[in-house]
This record gives structure tokens, C-alpha cells and sequence, in this order.
């Protein structure tokens, strides 16, 4: 098997003896042969089981023609995407376009279209329409039911329907993208359909063992009966417990969905990162300034899947699952030290880790046996009794990739999960990471401190983080070391007031932060906390949740966690007296901001109008308001 790049033209194709490919994959991102993009995993997996897959990445989308630069495959196509939804790709939450795009050559923006999947399939379609069509990755898996789509602001159908895709295949896909391309490959029997895990398909009526969900039509007019659908959802996204879902599209079709398929064992894991990939991003774009995305993860290890945090927020629950898998020390130590033999490796591991650094096993035992607990979470409220908490295999692994020769420092730039590092008795790896593993700056997502917030978030309360601040402190401190805290902070999530906003904004008065960016909550489909944005309901318990969507409201509320931005002084003062509080605005050390004449001043460079003189040599009044 060759350690080249898949062919990405006919000559490639001659090259390598073709006649024609299997498959051709379609792909929203520049081809980059590396194991953090989906699209280089899936086409690895399928060469090692002997399929022959040409990669067709940003082809242009205006018409059929691009599509049928191989001609029509042997076997048919795979779409995706890339690994973020082309909308969030495109969108800032103010629903701005962006300029550029990371997965792109040079960073160019406007190469993929909007809603990728279903424009690539409608012109696969055009060009041959009898040829099946295989979607998967972010964009098709978290749009698999009839869902709010925050830029229509409305609800959409699958995006099965929209694509007219032969099978959706959701979560992560190294077995189940196997299973369907021999499904393909024996003549698509349809009675199969049924047993293919972790994959959707439209029919004609429902399957006996499937729970029926409420129709398209039911959850695009009612958010209460949206909310017992996205619950139902959720609740089965286990690959142990969980059911074949179905949902009525339109009045001749239904969209089925069948379990998900299991987790990948921790050699199954080892055996994927162990296939041949070149690390590069195609040479066709060097003239062009490279894939800028690859740099973030060129010197970085994927040590792990899945997330047992479930925050509301996070669609990992919706994709990755719930239970936690990781790679052997083996796997990870042969990667780190091939990264080693690289000309441009500079000593530095950049990051090892996943959705959460801290996590490496399931969260307990019976996960594996019985599946996820349906209407309990591990670590929320407080984490649960069964929950096993040891980091003593990653302080191993740490000490280890660390010794190898050339490295000069690894570091952890994933999450920490910092109420599971508190659940902790043994601080040895909090003393490492401080030690060892971050320089100058760790940053956490405690993402809210109001309770009220934080509850709809599914995040610890404060008392959890300013235990950890306290920790953390005390550590270093013992160590000698001056490092500090950086806290990732959501505004307007669903919950959020103007008084949760200014309890925030007092919390980084007192202890001297100014966050240089803040994350307004962004409505991404597959959430929790996009459930509760769209209905204004909690669906686990019915209960009303206000919901900051004014973009004005929106606006306060960024501001006041940047209060001391001049260019954000009024929205302040006017959040302030919104909430009665001016008793924030003045000179006192408890104010937020300086009255409106004194920031105006200062943000000129200028003394206070009381400071300044006149020409006439006498003392100016203090204008007033």
C-alpha cells in the first residue's frame, strides 16, 4: 500500500492502473492527508480494505460539469462537508459572513457552498443520477432529524430529504462507512438497510421496532411537541441501549434512523492512526499559501473520543457519543516520536488530547456493559458516585512522551475538564500540568458563573471553579512558578439576563481579567441548549427558559463582559440601568465604568474635563448629562 496521496485527477487515476475509481469523495475542504480531518480517515480506512477512492476536494459547485472530472464511479459517491458545518464555516453568530476559511488553500474564503452537502449532492445528481450517494461527517450527522436551523430561523427537513442521498451515515464512520460501501458493493439489498449501524434511510413506512417520532410537519409547528422529539433524539444516542428512531418527512416518506454504531476499541483506534498518512496537506496547494488548519494540528496527537462532560452546548453528544474511548500509550508514543523525525519539528508536542484532555476510559464500567445512564449525567449536577476518577495513565503517558529524544516540551491545549480534575484525591497530575505541560497560561471553560446560567449549560457551579482557581494558585505557588488562568466565557446563552451578564461582569472585576474575545452562544443544530434557544423550553423537564436573541440585548451583554473597552462604554451604562445597578458606574473600586464625560476623555488620551483648564487660565465645570 503506497504512503502517496489518494489520486485527485484522471492521470492519477491511469497512474495507478484504474480503469476507473470506486469511489470519488466529495469533500468541502482542501485535501489535507492528515488524521485530524475526517475525509483523510475515511479514504485511509477504505484503501486499507482494498477500495479504490479518488479524492474530489472544493470542486467548483456552479455546475454537474466538476463532478464528472472521473466519470461515473464503480461503486458511487461519498459527500461530506469537512469537519465543520459549512453554515458555522461561512457565518459568525451575527450572522456575518467570514472572510476566510481555514480549510481552505491560502485561507480563501467562498470555495465551498452554503449547506455543502445538499448543493454537491444535487449536482452529483445532475451529472449522474442514477449513481448512490453516500453523506456523512458533522454537517449531515447533526442534521439528520428535522431540525432548527438558526440562520433560516426555522425548522428543516433532514437533510436526507434535501440531498436525496442514497444512505446518511452519522457519528464517527470508520465501520459504518465499511458496512455501507460493501452494502453498495453487493447491490444495495434493501432488506440490509435495517441492520447497518449508525446510519439513516428513507422508506416507505416505518419499521416495526423503531420508536416513531413526531412528524416533520407536528415539530415545525409546535416547539412543545419539538422538544419531546429532540429529547427522544437524544436520550437514544447510545450505541447499547439505544433504538431505531423514525420520522415522518413528507406525507409518502419516512426517515429512519438505526442504532448507532459502537465505539471504536482502543486497538481498533490504534489501528486507524497506524494507516499510512503522508501529515501534508496536498503540494497542489503550496503555490496557493498552504492549508492554514494544518498548522494548528500538524505537531498535535488525537488521543481520545467521545465525551461523558455533555455540555448543553456541545454536539459532541449528537456525534462522537457519550462513552469514552482512547488510544494504547504504544499508539501514541510511536506517533510522537514520527513527529520527531519531521524537518520542521522543533521540540514542541502542541496538544495531546480530544474533546477533553483529562478524560481516557469511560466514565464507569457499566457504560460498556449497560450503555449511558438516559436521564443522568456524569458530572452534572455533581459527579456521580459510579464515576471512576483516576489520571494516572495520562500522568504516564505524559512522563513518557516527554523523555523522548528531541522533545522539548509537550503541551495540553485541549479542554481540561476541571470539576472531573477536582473529583480527583491525587494532585499529581494538576502539579505535572502546571509543572510540565503549559506555559505561562492555562486556559478552562467554566463559561458562566451565575447558577442560573449555569444550570441551563449543564456546567458545575462556581464553587467547583473557584475551588480549582484556589488549587491551581496554590500549586504553582508551591512550585515557584507564575502562570495563570484563562477562562473561556459564553454570552447570551439560553438563561442568560442582563443580571446573569452583570454578575459575570463584576466576577471579572474581581479578579482582574478583561477577556481579549467573547463567544456569544451560537445555535448550531444538535444541541440542547439549541432546543432551549429555538422553543425558549428546557425539553428534559418542560419548564420556560428565557432567551437573550434580541441582538441589541445580545449586544450588552458581550459588552459588559469587555466593559472596559471604551468602544463599549454606553451599551454598559445602559445594561447598568436596565438592572437598577447603576451603582456600577463611578470611581468607586466596585465600579464596572467611569461616567460617560470621563471614559470620553480618557479614550481620547485626554485628563478628565475637571483636570483640564481653560485658555482663559480658569477651571472647567463638569459638564453634565
Amino acid at each position: 500500500m503506497s504512503h502517496s496521496f489518494l489520486p485527485i485527477t484522471p492521470a492519477e487515476v491511469k497512474q495507478r492502473g484504474w480503469d476507473r475509481p470506486d469511489f470519488v469523495y466529495v469533500v468541502g475542504e482542501a485535501y489535507v492527508d492528515h488524521p485530524s480531518f475526517g475525509h483523510a480517515i475515511i479514504s485511509r480506512v477504505l484503501e486499507n480494505a482494498g477500495y479504490r477512492v479518488a479524492m474530489l476536494c472544493l470542486p467548483d459547485y456552479h455546475s454537474a460539469e466538476p463532478f464528472r472530472l472521473f466519470g461515473e464511479p464503480r461503486l458511487g459517491f461519498l459527500v461530506s462537508s469537512g469537519v465543520i458545518d459549512s453554515m458555522v464555516n461561512h457565518y459568525t453568530v451575527a450572522k456575518k459572513r467570514r472572510q476566510t476559511d481555514a480549510y481552505a488553500p491560502g485561507g480563501r474564503a467562498g470555495l465551498r457552498p452554503d449547506r455543502a452537502v445538499t448543493v454537491y449532492c444535487n449536482r452529483i445528481h445532475e451529472a449522474y443520477p442514477k449513481s448512490p450517494i453516500l453523506i456523512g461527517g458533522v454537517e449531515a450527522s447533526l442534521r439528520r432529524f428535522s431540525h432548527y436551523d438558526y440562520w433560516d430561523d426555522k425548522v428543516r427537513r433532514s437533510v436526507l430529504v434535501d440531498s436525496a442521498a442514497t444512505l446518511l451515515l452519522y457519528g464517527m464512520g470508520e465501520k459504518t462507512i465499511l458496512d455501507c460501501c460493501d452494502w453498495v458493493a453487493r447491490g444495495m439489498p434493501q432488506h440490509e438497510r435495517s441492520s447497518l449501524r449508525g446510519v439513516c434511510y428513507m422508506a416507505k413506512e416505518p419499521p416495526k421496532n423503531a420508536i416513531l417520532l413526531p412528524s416533520h410537519q407536528e415539530v415545525a409547528s409546535d416547539k412543545r411537541v419539538y422538544c419531546r422529539a429532540f429529547l427522544t433524539e437524544y436520550q437514544e444516542q447510545d450505541p447499547i441501549r439505544g433504538q431505531a428512531l423514525c420520522q415522518q418527512q413528507d406525507p409518502q416518506r419516512f426517515m429512519v434512523q438505526n442504532p448507532p454504531a459502537m465505539p471504536l476499541s482502543r486497538e481498533e483506534l490504534d489501528s486507524v492512526y497506524d494507516l499510512p498518512f503522508t501529515r501534508q496537506a496536498h503540494p497542489s496547494y503550496d503555490k496557493l499559501g498552504g492549508v492554514p488548519a494544518l498548522q494548528e494540528v500538524r505537531f498535535s496527537l488525537s488521543a481520545t473520543r467521545g465525551c461523558f462532560g455533555s455540555c448543553n452546548f456541545c454536539a459532541l453528544t449528537f456525534h462522537q457519543g457519550r462513552i469514552v474511548t482512547s488510544r494504547s500509550e504504544e499508539s501514541l508514543l510511536k506517533e510522537a516520536k514520527l513527529l520527531t523525525t519531521f524537518p520542521d519539528f522543533k521540540g514542541y508536542i502542541h496538544d495531546v488530547g480530544g474533546p477533553t484532555a483529562n478524560f481516557r476510559a469511560p466514565a464507569c464500567e457499566k457504560q460498556l456493559k449497560n450503555g449511558t445512564c438516559k436521564n443522568k449525567q456524569c458530572l452534572y449536577p455533581k459527579p456521580c458516585g459510579n464515576m471512576k476518577v483516576s489520571h494516572a495513565e495520562m500522568v504516564d503517558l505524559l512522563r513518557k512522551m516527554r523523555a523522548l529524544p528531541r522533545v522539548k516540551k509537550v503541551f495540553i491545549r485541549s479542554g481540561i475538564r476541571f470539576d472531573y480534575l477536582m473529583a480527583d484525591p491525587d494532585d499529581t497530575f494538576l502539579r505535572e500540568l502546571c509543572k510540565h505541560h503549559i506555559s505561562g497560561q492555562l486556559k478552562v471553560a467554566p463559561e458562566h458563573i451565575s447558577q442560573n446560567v449555569l444550570s441551563k449549560m449543564g456546567k458545575p457551579r462556581r464553587e467547583v471553579y473557584d475551588a480549582f482557581v484556589a488549587k491551581y494558585k496554590a500549586i504553582n505557588e508551591k512550585l515557584g512558578m507564575k502562570q495563570y488562568l484563562v477562562p473561556y466565557l459564553m454570552s447570551s446563552h439560553p438563561g442568560s439576563t442582563l443580571r446573569d451578564a452583570v454578575e459575570l461582569a463584576e466576577y471579572l472585576r474581581d479578579i482582574g481579567h478583561q477577556p481579549e474575545q467573547v463567544q456569544d452562544f451560537y445555535p448550531t443544530p444538535g444541541t440542547l441548549s439549541t432546543c432551549m434557544y429555538y422553543t425558549g423550553l428546557d425539553p428534559r423537564d418542560m419548564t420556560p427558559v428565557y432567551v437573550p436573541k434580541a441582538p441589541h440585548e445580545k449586544a450588552m451583554q458581550r459588552a459588559l463582559l469587555q466593559f472596559k473597552n471604551p468602544a463599549n462604554h454606553e451599551l454598559v451604562c445602559e445594561a447598568l440601568r436596565l438592572c437598577g445597578r447603576e451603582d456600577l458606574i463611578g470611581f468607586g473600586p466596585k465600579a464596572l465604568v467611569a461616567p460617560r464625560v470621563i471614559a470620553r476623555g480618557a479614550q481620547q488620551g485626554r485628563k478628565p474635563a475637571m483636570q483640564r483648564r481653560s485658555r482663559t487660565g480658569g477651571s472647567r465645570t463638569r459638564t453634565k448629562r
